[in-house]
């Protein structure tokens, strides 16, 4: 099982879908599918099924660690991995709830290494993935746009982190809730 543990983005659908219009005429952009939108907390990664009970009540244990009431979300800007002269990834930024998700990120990514789970090797970066850049023919049309716009995507309210599985196609990853944890 690909698992990865996420907050859900579903009511930015339509803003997303705006926001990556913007960068449509940019080629070697894969756009991720905007109906499946949301921020990751801890990419798990390849995980055995007899791990996944033990997993669900560290991560039961890892959001009562972090005291994370149900908070606002507001979603904006955007910015790119790893950075405007090598893109491999761009994203809408976070611009309300920064503090919130990284105390859940810590308290998750405490709990998970406890069980083996590799720890981060970079700074959390709150943000929901818009496409990956697989060929940089369309570079440039990204960092004008990176550069020059600062678009909103709205406000969410966060009030659940979701356990996700993800599984890899063809036509890309279709995602199935595992388990949902309130705050």
């Amino acid at each position: 099982m690909r698992l990865f543990v996420c907050v859900e983005c579903d009511e930015l659908t339509a803003k997303i879908t705006a926001i990556q219009e913007l960068f449509e005429d940019a080629s070697g952009l894969r756009f991720t599918d905007p109906t499946q939108a949301h921020l990751t907390l801890k990419f798990l990664g390849e995980t055995d099924a007899e791990v996944v009970p033990t997993l669900r009540e560290e991560l039961a244990a890892a959001i009562d660690d972090a005291d994370v009431s149900p908070f606002e979300l507001t979603a904006g800007g955007v910015g790119v991995f790893p950075e405007l002269e090598y893109i491999q990834v761009l994203w809408l930024g976070i611009q309300e709830g920064t503090a919130e998700l990284t105390r859940l990120h810590r308290a998750i990514e405490n709990r998970t290494t406890t069980l083996g789970f590799e720890p981060e090797q970079h700074d959390f970066t709150p943000h929901i993935t818009l496409a990956r850049m697989d060929h940089a023919g369309g570079k440039s049309i990204v960092q004008k746009e990176v550069r020059s716009r600062d678009p909103t995507a709205g406000t969410i309210r966060v009030d659940a982190v979701t356990l996700m599985q993800s599984t890899l196609t063809p036509d890309g990853p279709e995602y199935e809730s595992i388990e949902r944890f309130s705050l």
